[in-house]
């Protein structure tokens, strides 16, 4: 890896910066969307600084990886090897640091997930709030960003090392995608939490993502292209629910 500063006067340095910016900014949507569900727990004058510091922890964070990213290539190196166990697991499987890191990440979006597909259920049959219920603490959600933000700048960081040999491009595309993060996560939060169809399908989109994950820990690739394709065009079903659910009601109103 190079830490010498580019020369910016080259056309293939801009594109391989541009490419860079536009995968990191693709692979932080899971992100983005995490950070607007669990932020939207807190009062409403708290969420925009929980969103504001969880991303900055996050470039902080990546940065900081990018420059031991020595120690991060090495973490590919196997440390544990799990037997094979008949049908279960037909060949033994090399599990490296990152491996485990990406396992571990990946069962706690999913666990995540779903107890929060499990509140939000419950919150649909509660007539009146349960006394003594007090809103989303701002350390807690914290907490959780930087750790998800942990795994998925994993996953992002090695994702850059095999388009890149430069780290100082690698870390002037962390801090652009960042802030391109920084400037829509709060349209994305703002739709998401507008409907409760939209929180239900990126809760099971960040549940799916977490599968990917432990199945990347094990070696399992899942193309990200499709679960993305698959999230675009779920999307565009959702909005199309939307747009005729609004105009139903109108109907209804003004028949």
């Amino acid at each position: 890896m190079e830490f010498l500063m580019p020369d910016f006067a080259l056309p293939s340095v801009w594109i391989s910066l541009l490419t860079l910016c536009f995968l990191e900014i693709v692979l932080g949507i899971d992100n983005i969307i995490f950070i607007s569900i669990v932020a939207g727990k807190l009062p409403e004058q708290n969420q925009r600084r929980a969103r504001n510091i969880g991303l900055l922890l996050a470039m902080g964070f990546r940065v900081g990886l990018l420059l031991c990213i020595t120690w991060i290539i090495g973490m590919t190196e196997p440390i544990l090897t799990i037997p094979a166990l008949g049908d279960f697991l037909h060949q033994p499987v090399a599990l490296s640091m990152k491996d485990l890191i990406l396992i571990g990440g990946g069962i706690f979006l999913i666990v995540k997930s779903t107890l929060e597909i499990h509140h939000k259920l419950q919150e649909r049959h509660e007539v009146k709030p349960i006394k003594g219920k007090q809103p989303g603490n701002i350390a807690s959600v914290l907490f959780q960003i930087v750790l998800v933000d942990a795994v998925f700048s994993f996953d992002s960081i090695l994702t850059a090392v095999g388009l890149v040999d430069s780290v100082v491009i690698m870390i002037i595309a962390v801090i652009v995608s960042i802030g391109v993060m920084m400037l829509f996560a709060g349209a994305v939060m703002r739709i998401i939490n507008k409907q409760p169809t939209l929180q239900m399908l990126a809760l099971t989109f960040l549940v799916v993502i977490g599968v990917v994950l432990v199945a990347g820990g094990f070696h399992q690739e899942v193309s990200k292209s499709i679960i993305y394709s698959c999230l675009g065009f779920s999307l565009i079903v959702e909005m199309l629910n939307i747009r005729l659910r609004r105009k139903t009601v109108n109907t209804e109103l003004n028949p």
